[in-house]
Parts: structure tokens; C-alpha cells; sequence
């Protein structure tokens, strides 16, 4: 009769066997997306099938742009990539540089996608902790005098107060003149 293992060393052989056959199909994955013998790889279509991009008309309209780089030219949707280029990908606000270690042309999974570049990025900016301005609960009625004072001065601290409040005159203007263009009276 075979043994029976319980205990933490039991649940860590399960992890490790689940996670061996898990690498097994994403290897798999990646041999069957693998171009055939001679088959060259489409940038625009490399970048898609690596998840860099969510779509292949977004991967070539980035290569039309000039936000794709192989080897620090800028390239074409139909330039051919190989293993060991260096591609330059600027998207999103960020730009990502990966060097191509297997060649794909189908969309693959993510953990086997990550498998297929060498991530060389600086990291990612922190996303800034803003507190939520303006955000008011649901039902409860129009904003007081001093909730409408408290959104104005938020506004003013991010740059965002376009009109003054309380029909006062904007600034550099006095009160009975009108704004340049307001040609009202020649009418």
C-alpha cells in the first residue's frame, strides 16, 4: 500500500507538481505559437503576441508612429524581428524595452509571454495618491456654502478653477468692461 504524506511537506509537493505541469503547457504553448522553418516574425505582430500591446492595429499604428524602435531605428509594422533584438516600445506614457528571446506569432498567456523577453525597463512611476475631489455621496443634496468652499479651494490647489466663483469680475479685468472679442454693441 503507498504511503500517505500529510503536512505542510505533502501541500508543498502538490504546489510543486501542480506548478511543473503548469510550465509544461506554457511550453507547449509557446513551441506550437513558434514560427515554422524560415518564418520571420512581423514587429507588429511580436509585440501583440508578447502582450506588450492589447492589439495588433494598436502594435502597427504605434510602428506608423515612430514609438517603436528595433536596435534604435525606428521601424515599420511589417519589419521583421529576430532573437536578440533590442525593441524600444514607447506606449501608455511609459516606455518598455525588452530584448526578444523566442520568437512567436500567435497571442499566448501571460506567464508564457513573459518567457519570451528579457524586460530591461526602468520601472513603472509611482501612481500619485490623490484624495478624491468632489466625490460626494449619493442623496445627499446640493453641496453647502462651506462643502462649495472646500471644492473651490481643492480645485485651486490642482490648477483645475477656470471661473471665479460668486459673480465676481475675473482677475486683470475691472468690473463694467467687457472681454476682448464681445462685439455686442456694434450689432
Amino acid at each position: 500500500m503507498p504511503e500517505v504524506h500529510e503536512g505542510p511537506a505533502a501541500v508543498d509537493a502538490d504546489a510543486l507538481a501542480t506548478a511543473a505541469a503548469e510550465v509544461a503547457e506554457a511550453a507547449e504553448a509557446a513551441e506550437a505559437a513558434r514560427p515554422q522553418n524560415g518564418e520571420s516574425v512581423r514587429i507588429d505582430s511580436w509585440i501583440w503576441s508578447v502582450r506588450l500591446v492589447k492589439t495588433r492595429s494598436t502594435g502597427a499604428a504605434a510602428c506608423k508612429g515612430g514609438h517603436v524602435r528595433v536596435n534604435g531605428e525606428r521601424v515599420k509594422p511589417s519589419h521583421s524581428v529576430r532573437v536578440g533584438d533590442e525593441v524600444r516600445l514607447r506606449h501608455e506614457g511609459r516606455e518598455r524595452i525588452v530584448v526578444v528571446k523566442r520568437l512567436i506569432r500567435k497571442r499566448v498567456g501571460a506567464p508564457v509571454a513573459v518567457q519570451c523577453y528579457v524586460d530591461n525597463s526602468p520601472p513603472p512611476p509611482p501612481r500619485e495618491a490623490v484624495a478624491p475631489a468632489g466625490i460626494r455621496d449619493r442623496g445627499t443634496g446640493r453641496p453647502t456654502k462651506r462643502d462649495r468652499r472646500e471644492l473651490e479651494r481643492l480645485r485651486a490647489l490642482r490648477g483645475l478653477s477656470g471661473r471665479p466663483m460668486g459673480g465676481r469680475p475675473a482677475e486683470g479685468r475691472p468690473t463694467g468692461e467687457r472681454p476682448t472679442g464681445d462685439r455686442s454693441e456694434d450689432r
